[in-house]
């Protein structure tokens, strides 16, 4: 049933086509990285937090998290968890302005495909998008 709610909401080919999902409390970081992977061709999605994510239609299709570890509310540590919890399986980039090695460890824990520092590489973002997960968590 929800699959047949999105499909009319978004069209059939957009409701099938991946998505990449940017959860960051930054409004400027958060959409000019959603035009920069727009401009790539990803669909995109964005939400300023974890809770706004989880609300939304964006939570069951396949895709990338590019997703802020420190927010307001549920944090992007948090996030995983839940998703976890849920059975919702989603290739998770995670983002930081502090990074430390208790972050490192926890996203490594949780199977992040990824661990970036900010301000954001767009090279190093696009390689843990399109690329293996990445288990050194650099």
């Amino acid at each position: 049933m929800m699959d047949a709610v999105l499909e009319k909401q978004m069209g059939s080919d957009q409701a099938n086509q991946d998505i990449i999902v940017i959860v960051d409390d930054d409004d400027a970081a958060r959409d000019s990285l959603k035009t920069l992977l727009e401009v790539q061709g990803f669909a995109v999605e964005s939400f300023e937090t974890c809770e706004d994510f989880l609300k939304s239609p964006a939570l069951r299709r396949n895709g990338c998290l590019v997703l802020d570890v420190h927010l307001p509310g549920m944090s992007g540590l948090e996030l995983m968890d839940e998703l976890a919890q849920r059975r919702i399986a989603h290739r998770v980039i995670l983002v930081t302005g502090r990074n430390d090695k208790a972050i490192k460890d926890r996203a490594a824990a949780l199977g992040a495909a990824a661990l970036l520092e900010k301000p954001i590489d767009f090279d190093a973002l696009m390689a843990a998008i399109e690329g293996p997960a990445d288990r050194s968590h650099t």
